[in-house]
This record gives C-alpha cells, structure tokens and sequence, in this order.
C-alpha cells in the first residue's frame, strides 16, 4: 500500500462530521478501516447504535508478547455559539494551522498513529504487533470504549497503551478520574401563597450548594496531579414561580486522582450533605497513572527528546480520555497521553492544530511501535 500522509489524512477525518450528539461516527470509522485493511490489518467494527461504531485493527503477534495499542476517538463536541471564521468541515490550512473541529481534539492524533501504522505495516508480520482502537462516543463519557470493554473478545491484549489525545507532543503519564454526580433533594410541593404547607427542595439544595462550596477531600494529594477538585456546575429547581418546588437537582464535577476512590468520596458527601439529598451517578472514570520510572515510559521520553528539544518531566493531564475504560480491562499495562493536537484548542472556536506536530507526531510514533515492535 502507498504510504498515507498524516496531515491530508486529518483534513479528509475533519470533513466528517461527527459532532456528537449524534456522533454519526460509522463512516469515518470505515473510512479509517479500508485504509487499515489494505495495509494487512484484520479490521472489525463494533456497532454502538444506528451509524455509530468503534473499529479495532490488528497486525502481527506474538504469544509471550502482547501488542502494542494506539487509540483515539472520531468524535467531536459541537460547535459552539460563536461563528466560526472558517469552514470547520473543510480542513482549512493557513500559515502552518490546520483548522477544523476536531483537528487538535482529535483527528489529527488519530490520523499520526494510522499513518504511522501504515509505514511500519510491511514490518510487522512477525511481531509483537500493533492493536489499533477508534472509538465513538468518548465526548459523552466514553461510550465507546465502554461497550468495547463489555464485548467478550473486541478488545484482545495490550502491553502498552498510547492515548493519542491532544498534549502538544509532550507525554503525559496520566490524568485525572471523572466523577460526577447530581444531588437531589425533594420536598412537597404546594401553592405559592401558601408555602407554609409546603417544603421547599430549593432551600434543601442551597443549604447542599453552601456546604459543598466549603467541602474539603481529607486525602492525601498526588505528588504529580496534586488534589481532587469539586465543581458546582448545574442547579435547577422548581417548575413554575408560583408553587414550592417539591424538586432540586445539583450537579456536581469532581475531577478525582489516584490516591481517592470514587467509592470513598461518595460516601464522604453522603455523610457531609446528610439525609435531606440523594446521590445519584453520572460519570464514574477513574483516574489513570503510570509511574515515570517504568521502563517503556522511559523509552516514550527518550523518543521524544529530540522532537520537544529537551528530555520531558512527568506531567499529567487534568482532562480523562478513554484510558479509564481501556486501561483497566487491559489489565493495567503502562500508558501514555501523547498527541500532536494544541489542547488549549480542544473545544474551542476556530479550533486548529498545527501542522509541524503532526508530522513529528507520525514520525514518533512510528519509532514507538519500532521500539515496541523490535522491527
């Protein structure tokens, strides 16, 4: 097969549009796989929902080797309600950016680990072999990936993982967990003239709003991702201005890392919010982290070196990526975040990526599956 260049492949990736919802990620999806499947990979495509699905792409492997996994997602979030100054679909470039939804966050990663895969494709017969993994619905809380860890046999091995999401090409070895939640509180709802045969959830929830404001996690911090935060992000109550809200809803975004359980902190809540407010659950990633001194992460920096001009220190990333499905049902093998999107752009108007990036990001790539590999 012809060699695939990284960057026509992000602007044919930008002129699907899969803005989730609804995600209609199956065409891009398949795009990708012809391409996979003419290089050697054995492509298959697992259903999410009507024009939705994920797309997993072997090659090579090796018995007392597992393969190394490359992985993204096709979806993107709307646009937004600013005008956008171009076209998002059209894979615009100028003065060395490359624009359009999704170009940082993140079809440009995806097409880097393709186009990589497909130079080293010839190599990989005999090797421990690479596992691609494109998943739909990450944008709304994984789903994706998700129904991938659900389906008995999608998956197969990893020994490592690289999350191609957008990290400027620096490796970040982890991120932090999601855990979101809304707080209910209820009450009995009456006539607004009359609120003394009522009881206001409204006051129940602000009385849950202040005590959340004042909450403090009593965790240790993590030496790289420091402390959890918590977020008020939602409050609505009531239906009408005329009666006592008999209903209040709180939603609340705590981003969590790894010396917290998700069970503990929900617990904590329970005890400090007391019996007046229920906890119901939205979101339950958890947080993902390898340490710097693993011997593959080591080598991930020494690839890098060269590309960012000085050896990288171990960040992490405030954002989850589909790591905290995948990671755990892989059996926990090391994992980076590394992709040649902007990540200040991910979300944004006029959204970009920057065309250098990508092709160091290929070209880093590709000596991460050789390493990998020995090919």
């Amino acid at each position: 097969m012809a060699s695939v260049d990284a960057l026509r492949l992000t602007q044919d990736l930008l002129r699907f549009n899969t803005i989730n919802p609804p995600g209609a990620e199956e065409p891009c999806a398949r795009h990708l796989g012809a391409i996979l499947e003419s290089a050697g990979f054995r492509v298959t495509y697992h259903r999410l929902a009507a024009d939705r699905a994920n797309l997993v792409a072997t090659i090579g492997g090796q018995d007392d080797v597992a393969p190394i996994v490359f992985t993204g997602h096709i979806d993107v979030v709307p646009l937004g309600a600013a005008v956008w100054s171009r076209d998002p679909f059209a894979g615009e470039t100028d003065a060395g950016r490359l624009y359009g939804r999704g170009s940082s966050d993140m079809k440009s990663g995806v097409a880097a680990f393709v186009a990589a895969a497909v130079e080293l494709a010839p190599h990989l017969a005999r090797s421990p072999g690479v596992s691609i993994v494109i998943t739909a619905g990450e944008e709304t809380g994984c789903l994706g990936a998700f129904q991938l860890v659900a389906t008995p046999g999608a998956l197969g091995r990893a020994g490592a993982i690289v999350v191609a999401e957008p990290t400027g090409n620096f490796p970040y070895v982890g991120h932090k967990g999601a855990f979101w939640l809304n707080a209910i509180t209820r009450g009995v709802t009456a006539h607004g003239s009359m609120p003394e045969k009522g009881v206001n959830a409204v006051y129940k929830a602000a009385r849950a709003v202040t005590c959340l404001e004042h909450f403090h996690f009593r965790t240790e911090p993590h030496p790289l991702m420091g402390q959890g935060t918590l977020n008020v992000g939602t409050f609505s109550g009531g239906l009408n201005i005329n009666s006592v809200p008999d209903r209040a809803v709180i939603g609340i975004d705590m981003r969590t890392v790894p010396t917290q359980t998700h069970a503990g902190i929900r617990d904590a809540l329970a005890a400090e919010l007391g019996a007046d407010v229920d906890l119901e659950t939205l979101l339950d990633v958890e947080s993902v982290y390898t340490e710097p001194e693993n011997e593959w992460v080591q080598s991930v920096f020494d690839v890098m070196h060269p590309h960012l001009g000085a050896r990288p220190d171990a960040k992490t990333a405030t954002y989850f990526t589909d790591a905290a499905a995948l990671k755990p049902a892989y059996g926990h093998p090391p994992t980076i975040i590394l992709g040649p999107g902007e990540p200040q752009m991910a979300h944004q108007t006029d959204e970009y990526c920057i065309a250098e990036r990508v092709t160091e990001s290929t070209a880093a790539f590709v000596e991460i599956m050789r390493r990998w590999c020995r090919a």
